[in-house]
């Protein structure tokens, strides 16, 4: 079979890079190097710094990420793309102009006799109250219409400032790896394998680090980093799953 490739927290367009296209173009080589011998492309949230879609109107910019999203499904690649904490706010734009397949929440897939479990990460096993108040915030069918009601000159200047607020604060900049008896995704990883015995690999984002840990003889889970400083991603060959990183 072909691979299954998996990438999450590029962040595209965020103002952390000096120079935001020089990380569209490297992301889109490697969406280049992979659309040969790729089945599928799994994008686990994040990939924009913030996106928010109007009726008539899309944030400007990522024109080559687009562009070689839509040829990579115009050849027959699914593409799914998981919201995560900052790319909330997508709707029917990308399914309809790229064929992207958009996912809201975790989702549970087979591929070649293998159970997966894919998701961003964010609000999973993460009961800090400050955390669950503002993604209830953002999740808020009332609020999401009263900031859609807001002209996109502010409310686009508003996004952005929040998410540079966000990065010093350190709600969009994690602290590394805390260890298997704190670290929220590994704790919620070994609750969901418990209910769940069959599940055979568990795949994030969200969390800007690296790992890859077996969780039991069968289970293995892994956070797959970003785009920021890892320029890292997953793949699956059909038999074995690895955690790489692009170098060119």
């Amino acid at each position: 079979m072909k691979k299954i490739y998996f990438a999450s927290d590029m962040h595209l367009g965020s103002d952390v890079f000096e120079d935001p296209k020089i990380v569209e173009k490297r992301f889109v080589r490697w969406l280049d190097s992979i659309k040969n011998d790729a089945q599928a492309l799994y994008l686990l949230g994040d990939i924009f710094d913030f996106w928010y879609e109007y009726k008539y109107v899309i944030p400007r910019g990522f024109t080559r990420f687009l562009g070689k999203i839509s040829e990579m499904t115009d050849s027959g690649i699914e593409v799914h793309f998981f919201t995560g904490n900052h790319d909330i706010w997508m709707y029917d734009y990308l399914p309809r102009e790229t064929g992207v397949i958009v996912h809201k929440k975790p989702v549970v897939e087979t591929i070649n006799g293998k159970c997966f479990y894919l998701a961003h990460g964010d609000g999973l096993g993460d009961n800090s109250h400050s955390f669950k108040l503002i993604r209830r915030l953002f999740h808020n069918k009332i609020c999401q219409k009263f900031f859609g009601s807001l002209h996109p000159r502010w409310s686009f200047r508003f996004a952005h400032a929040w998410s540079k607020h966000s990065r010093k604060t350190g709600l969009a900049n994690p602290a590394g790896y805390s260890g298997e008896e704190k670290e929220h995704l590994v704790l919620y990883a070994k609750q969901y394998i418990a209910q769940h015995p069959e599940t055979d690999f568990l795949i994030f984002g969200h969390r800007h680090i690296l790992l890859d840990l077996m969780l039991s003889h069968q289970c293995r889970m892994m956070i797959i980093g970003d785009w920021l400083q890892y320029f890292s991603y997953a793949v699956f060959d059909g038999k074995e799953l690895s955690l790489e990183q692009f170098e060119e």
